[in-house]
């Protein structure tokens, strides 16, 4: 018989931290179902604090990562304003996520999930403020513009420890609840540069891929448990990524979109319908195809059209 997985409990000093807004739910009024809409899917465990009577029922908890701006954000957002969820944030601008979270009734934690430890001071608050979470979204996310030769070490390792491995390792220390409880997805932010290969991005090219890789595997490994896997795979979106990673996007296409379009794939494609894998737009699956199908093809058309 197989072990049972570890489940991770937090030592009592591991929330003490700063930077930490906490938001008390405001009371929810009873609801109606909007006509033709479609049901949400049941995340709620049996027992969980919060669930109310009389009202709305709590759908579940949530952690948002990268929620101090862009895609994140605009989640934190959405799922505020549909009032069934205990949310919890998280993102490096304590400012930033501050708005959000008073925007999303949602308690947070600034911090950088690549600082040692991080990961666990994370799970550690989540876990004393709303419990084992039901549904977990890593939008964290940093960028390099450049070429490979010329991209200081620092930066490979900044990249691929926020888009890779503070991910892993927080997905790590949160899924054996959600194994455990036989119920919860975990939402993968990754990137069309993870499927087609970026020029000037290989390092977050290589992340995002070894994401996708990495949803692909868990997928299979959680397979009639309860617990589903989602990658999202965004093309340009018009967020202060391209900023901060101190390039400006200047190609012609794909255009950028909205963070607030990916955020409503998120909550409407991924956690309602419960896919697999999200495009957004969703004309971005027809490059992805022709990469994997036909390689030389790709590189051929990728080399003439960039």
């Amino acid at each position: 018989m197989a072990a049972a997985p570890e489940v991770f409990r937090p030592a009592p000093e591991v929330v003490g931290m700063v930077s930490v807004f906490s938001r008390p739910r405001p009371p929810l009024a009873p609801t109606a179902a909007a006509a033709g809409a479609e049901p949400a899917r049941e995340f709620g465990r049996a027992g969980r604090a919060g669930t109310r009577t009389g009202a709305a029922r709590v759908t579940g908890a949530a952690l948002v990562t990268g929620a101090s701006s862009g895609i994140g954000a605009a989640l934190a957002r959405r799922l505020g304003a549909e009032g069934t969820w205990d949310l919890v944030l998280t993102g490096r601008d304590p400012e930033r996520l501050r708005a959000v979270a008073d925007a999303s009734s949602a308690s947070a934690l600034a911090l950088d999930l690549t600082a040692p430890g991080a990961d666990r001071r994370l799970a550690g608050f989540t876990l004393a403020t709303v419990g084992p979470v039901d549904l977990l979204v890593a939008g964290a996310g940093v960028g390099w513009a450049g070429e490979f030769r010329e991209m200081p070490a620092h930066a490979i390792d900044e990249v691929l420890e926020t888009d890779l491995t503070a991910t892993l390792r927080l997905v790590r220390l949160l899924l054996p609840d959600m194994v455990a409880a036989g119920t919860g997805r975990v939402v993968l932010v990754g990137s069309l540069a993870g499927c087609v290969g970026v020029r000037g991005e290989a390092v977050y090219s290589a992340a995002k891929a070894a994401l996708g890789a990495f949803a692909d595997a868990l997928r299979q490994e959680l397979r009639g448990t309860g617990v589903g896997v989602t990658h999202v795979i965004p093309g340009v979106v018009d967020t202060p990524f391209f900023e901060r990673r101190g390039a400006p996007y200047r190609r012609s296409r794909p255009r950028p979109v909205p963070p607030e379009r990916v955020a409503d794939a998120i909550r409407d494609t991924a956690v309602r319908r419960g896919r697999d894998e999200v495009y957004v737009p969703g004309w971005l699956r027809l490059p992805c195809r022709v990469r994997g199908a036909t390689p030389g093809l790709y590189r051929r058309l990728a080399a003439r059209f960039g």
